[in-house]
């Protein structure tokens, strides 16, 4: 059965998710605000969002801070205030967050972390019908992921495990789940396995043909994070993708 045509508007449009967001609604028959700075929309000041969410009966929230740690959470807030009252204003009929598993565990001592939050939190409290999607890390962050851990000739890996997903099966599940009945809850979305971290560097090396010793160390963190085997992965009511960071990896 086909999906009935909306219109749907994009904040973030530029991003990782963005990028691939948009083009994939379009071309199953959506018509599609892009909405970013470079569209002449800020969610900072609220310049041209009332303009772009005019005539939407869905607006997705995929918008990422590129502002330092100690500021992203201020960036954040003001960001969602500007787009809840926005879209409330609008009467958008469902409002759609991209956010973090895990992100109650973390938020307590990251700035980005409680910012993610928070805009899950506009959304439940706007007065719009809502979704929050959390999905895991992107197969993309692996490799930075990785980088990150090195310390001389060595890999430091938390003793902690991690579940990749492919940021296209992420962007898929967000266009299903936007044309869909709002969910007014959390919907949770993980890679088809958990690994530890130092299990994943070790993919990751060798697809860069790199030779380094990777130990578990109880006292690294990921990006200053103290974490544990269930900070970063999904329960069993989650929905999973199906593509492995392995294979991922093998194709690019």
């Amino acid at each position: 059965m086909t999906e009935p045509t909306k219109n749907i508007t994009v904040t973030g449009a530029t991003g990782l998710i963005g990028r691939q967001l948009v083009p994939l609604l379009r071309s199953r028959g959506h018509s599609v605000t892009a909405a970013s700075r470079d569209s002449g929309v800020d969610l900072l000041t609220g310049q041209g969002l009332d303009e772009a969410l005019a005539d939407a009966g869905v607006v997705i929230d995929v918008i990422n801070s590129a502002t330092p740690e100690d500021s992203a959470e201020a960036f954040f807030r003001q960001t969602a205030a500007s787009l809840s009252a926005a879209a409330a204003k609008a009467g958008v009929g469902h409002y759609v967050v991209l956010s973090i598993v895990g992100v109650e565990a973390m938020a307590p001592k990251a700035g980005y972390i409680r910012g993610k939050l928070a805009q899950e939190n506009a959304a439940a409290t706007s007065e719009v019908p809502w979704t929050v999607l959390r999905a895991t890390q992107f197969h993309e962050l692996a490799e930075p992921i990785t980088e990150s851990l090195i310390v001389g000739d060595e890999v430091r890996a938390p003793a902690a495990l991690i579940q990749p997903i492919d940021s296209a099966e992420v962007t898929a599940i967000l266009a299903r789940v936007a044309v869909n009945e709002p969910l007014n809850t959390i919907h949770n979305v993980g890679g088809p396995q958990k690994m530890s971290f130092s299990d994943m560097a070790r993919a990751v090396l060798r697809r860069q043909s790199r030779t380094l010793n990777v130990l578990d160390d109880p006292s690294a963190t990921y990006s200053g994070l103290n974490i544990d085997e269930t900070t970063l992965v999904t329960d069993d009511a989650a929905e999973l993708g199906t593509t492995r960071l392995v294979d991922w990896l093998a194709r690019r």
